[in-house]
């Protein structure tokens, strides 16, 4: 545990200065024309769906939670700025066209056509509740990091206090997050039910903004939000909290013999993995310009279970790197650019077929390489360092060894 931050994370300024080298690259390029703005809103999604691997490693790589219930993180926080997105750019279009009236439009008669714009096709015309902070961003922006930070706290609280964990726990994960997208479905739950929130990616006050524009300022605040995201996690999973994770994680009853108390690290890191989740989702949903409860349903979290293990778990770039690539071979081979292949009597038809990619790879990479993509660059790096003989002397790959400890 000694040492500078930066010497006990080397990764951290490399994956800083790709992440920046690679958004620099993409902004010369997409000002010269080189590349789609449709390329640029994946390419920005991609950071966002990292930044949600990120937390998913923390707590299942680290802490060895593997929870299913992430994804309703990512939604929510998606949700909350979606709320704010709807009434800020609603309350122009009505104001703009009301205008023109010889008597002007009272605050109340605008709400109202705010809401009949709004809530119109789920049979309503007026502000649930959980809109009540939907014209402040400063407050949406707060419900971003705290709504799904609240869900886990409670959530966390009456699973770890109960001591569940391991399968069960994660088939409670999983049963939230079903719960609460079927909640959602309901046209009263005030979300616009299976609508959802749609136009997410028109930002009120820009409307002379062209897309290829504000494709960048998201890609922009994507790679600062994942960059920060990795810092944070970098210097939590360091120090001696990192070390009490790992710990529960390897041995969790020892832990808890040494007098550490187990819950309350369990329910910090589940907390913390949450806001950052629901951050991730707050910067993905406007690029995607819609977010329902179909987001939710447990397979999408499976996915990023998926994405940490092919990465590989317990590697905060392994996590970065799994996410990274699925996204972006999925988009290439679910964009239908890919001509089909005929094989004789089977045609494959790449669209159908990527989730029966995607799940051999998962398949291979739990038989074959079980430290996932992410082990290749352990591999790199432990050519760089000189030979070292001797058992570990520690639980982590790197620990001191024998000779070197009595030398």
């Amino acid at each position: 545990m000694t040492g500078s931050f930066l010497a006990r994370n080397p990764s951290v300024p490399l994956v800083l200065g790709l992440l920046a080298l690679a958004t620099v690259i993409v902004t010369v390029m997409a000002a010269s024309g080189g590349v789609s703005t449709s390329f640029v809103k994946t390419l920005g999604m991609t950071l966002c769906l990292a930044l949600a691997a990120l937390a998913m490693d923390l707590v299942w790589g680290y802490a060895g939670i593997l929870s299913l219930g992430n994804i309703a993180f990512f939604a929510l926080g998606g949700y909350m700025i979606g709320m704010w997105l709807m009434t800020a750019r609603t309350e122009a279009i009505v104001a703009e066209s009301l205008a023109g009236q010889a008597i002007p439009p009272t605050p109340a008669e605008i709400r109202d056509a705010v809401g009949g714009q709004i809530f119109g096709v789920v049979g309503s015309t007026e502000f649930p509740a959980i809109w009540a902070f939907s014209g402040s961003l400063p407050a949406q922006l707060a419900l971003v990091v705290l709504v799904p930070s609240l869900l886990a706290l409670v959530f966390g609280w009456l699973a770890f206090r109960s001591r569940v964990t391991g399968v069960y726990l994660s088939i409670l994960t999983q049963a939230m997050t079903l719960a609460l997208a079927l909640y959602l479905f309901q046209n009263d739950a005030g979300l616009r039910g299976n609508n959802g929130l749609s136009g997410l990616q028109n930002l009120p006050g820009m409307g002379g903004v062209p897309q290829s524009t504000v494709s960048l300022w998201f890609l922009w605040s994507s790679a600062l939000m994942l960059g920060l995201g990795y810092v944070l996690c970098a210097w939590v999973v360091s120090g001696k909290f990192g070390a009490i994770l790992r710990g529960i994680r390897d041995n969790e009853q020892r832990v808890r013999f040494l007098g550490y108390p187990v819950e309350g690290f369990k329910l910090a890191v589940f907390t913390l993995s949450a806001a950052i989740t629901g951050v991730a989702g707050a910067l993905y949903y406007p690029q995607a310009g819609i977010v329902n409860p179909a987001e939710m349903m447990p397979i999408a979290s499976i996915y990023l279970a998926v994405w940490v293990a092919i990465g590989g778990r317990g590697r905060l770039y392994g996590a970065m790197i799994g996410a990274m690539v699925v996204s972006l071979v999925s988009s290439f081979f679910t964009s239908g650019q890919l001509p089909d292949l005929g094989l004789g009597p089977v045609r494959i038809v790449w669209v159908d077929w990527w989730l029966v990619i995607l799940g051999l790879s998962f398949v291979a990479v739990t038989l074959f390489a079980p430290r996932g993509l992410g082990g290749l660059v352990d591999l790199w790096s432990q050519r760089r360092r000189p030979a070292r003989h001797g058992a570990d002397l520690g639980p982590d790959r790197g620990s001191f060894r024998e000779e070197e400890a009595e030398a």
